[in-house]
């Protein structure tokens, strides 16, 4: 059975709803709008949420017989640089979620691990996990400012986009680089 963590969470928390409005009846619904500061960490090495930028829920919560069905669309700008040129990124993504949240002492405590579900503390939901998985397994790992990056030359780091299309570095093997001198003193 479930612990009882209702003590930790903050009903004035931004991402955590509060159901007292919400029959426990199924078929009962309400809608909720709103923005949301983000959460800190919300993204991956290269790409991510901004800590405190806005976050846009649009979300419909149902009863359902065995808790409450949290489903929706969230909003987050995204910003990061591009894996290739290491040019700054600032973008936007819509992200889907659905979520059930159990009764405390439903038969969802029988039937699945406590982890497996997301749990009603009270009247209280805390969406920050269900927001922080949707929205970091859809930002891209390797983030690109555009399809078509050349990145940058392997060689003196300039950027492909702004060197002339025949820019190119002589290599000389380096076995052969007393010759490559003599051949200099020569001229």
């Amino acid at each position: 059975m479930p612990k009882n963590t209702q003590s930790f969470l903050d009903a004035r928390s931004p991402l955590v709803l509060d159901t007292r409005e919400l029959p426990r009846r199924p078929g009962a619904m309400r809608t909720i709008e709103r923005v949301v500061p983000a959460p800190s960490d919300l993204g991956l090495e290269l790409i991510g949420v901004p800590e405190g930028a806005d976050l846009r829920l649009d979300l419909r919560l149902e009863s359902v017989s065995e808790g409450v069905l949290v489903s929706g669309t969230v909003s987050v700008p995204i910003s990061g640089e591009c894996g290739r040129c290491l040019r700054p990124i600032d973008d936007s993504v819509d992200v889907n979620i659905q979520e059930l949240y159990a009764y405390e002492h439903s038969t969802t405590d029988e039937t699945t691990e406590e982890d497996e579900i997301g749990r009603l503390h009270g009247d209280l939901i805390d969406l920050e996990p269900a927001v922080r998985d949707a929205v970091v397994l859809e930002l891209p790992p390797n983030p690109v400012c555009r399809a078509d990056c050349p990145g940058l030359c392997p060689e003196c780091g300039g950027l492909l986009d702004d060197l002339p299309a025949d820019h190119h570095h002589d290599e000389v093997d380096p076995r052969w680089a007393a010759l490559s001198q003599l051949n200099k003193e020569g001229e």
